[in-house]
């Protein structure tokens, strides 16, 4: 039997994957080659009579790919927010003002004006209290709960967005969430809690995690999420919370997650200017709403 002698080489180089690419494409063709590898580098070697067809169809070939894969936009996995998240600050924040406010009361002035009330928001008009019922936890387990998880999704959220713009868009979406969930209720609802705020940012992370596939360092996170959702849920189901409003928090935040997934806001997000200015804006809402409670 003879044996074919491969004595012509189309191809060196150091390159491993671009050499199991054009030996690919040459079995692809029918062509017969010999692969090998040098001290230096990788060997593509063919029979004489097929050494200016085989170059030839490498040359085409590393033409035709010689911008693919596409390299990877600019998104979350290459961001980096400016500052660290505020993510103490929000813990800190809630579990000090607790020790102000303390359990649910019936005559806390706290809870009699920032509490969530259906029918003081609809038929009154006191808007504030969607805000306001944020920062107020029913007992200390709920308290804890919201902290712990909702502390965790804050800190890897913000690394996405930045913090200004991570604050606004979880402020506003729960504020959203906690309006439906009233204008679904109606009547004598009464709600308390930033868990509405934890599911919002559950599904922004969810969706923003599946937009930008290439944030892989993220997605391995989505259990975590999911395990912080389900405990949330349980740990917040008291007299004075409500699983409708994580619901809608988890709906409207997939919403807010496609927005904030939009090309104009990944641009955005890299301005000082603008996430300073969110932040700052997020904060006068919340300390303007209590204004409001307490008046």
């Amino acid at each position: 039997m003879d044996t074919i002698d491969y004595d012509e080489p189309v191809l060196a180089t150091d390159n491993e994957q671009e050499a199991l690419s054009c030996s690919l494409a040459l079995s692809s063709m029918g062509i017969s080659h010999h692969l090998r590898q040098t001290p230096d580098r990788m060997l593509l070697s063919v029979a004489h009579e097929d050494a200016q067809y085989a170059s030839s169809q490498i040359r085409t070939f590393l033409d035709e790919n010689k911008n693919w894969p596409p390299k990877p936009t600019a998104a979350d996995d290459t961001f980096s927010p400016l500052l660290q998240p505020p993510t103490l600050l929000l813990i800190g924040g809630l579990a000090l003002f607790f020790t102000v406010t303390g359990n649910w009361s019936e005559h806390s002035i706290w809870f009699t004006g920032g509490a969530g009330d259906a029918d003081a928001i609809l038929q009154n008009g006191e808007w504030h209290r969607l805000i306001t019922a944020l920062t107020l936890h029913a007992d200390t387990v709920h308290l804890l709960g919201n902290c712990l998880f909702g502390g965790f999704l804050f800190h890897f959220f913000c690394r996405l967005t930045g913090n200004g713009l991570g604050l606004f868009s979880m402020l506003l979406t729960a504020t959203v969430a906690n309006l439906i969930n009233v204008v679904v209720h109606g009547g004598d609802h009464r709600f308390v809690g930033f868990s509405t705020a934890v599911f919002a940012i559950v599904g922004m992370l969810a969706m923003i995690s599946r937009v930008h596939r290439t944030t892989t360092r993220y997605l391995r996170i989505l259990p975590f999420m999911a395990g912080a959702a389900l405990l949330a849920m349980i740990g917040s189901s008291g007299e004075r919370t409500d699983l409708g409003a994580h619901f809608f928090g988890l709906c409207c935040g997939l919403v807010s997650g496609w927005i904030l997934t939009r090309p104009a806001l990944q641009r955005w997000r890299q301005s000082l200017l603008f996430q300073t200015t969110l932040f700052l804006l997020s904060c006068a809402v919340i300390v303007i709403a209590w204004k409001a409670a307490l008046s």
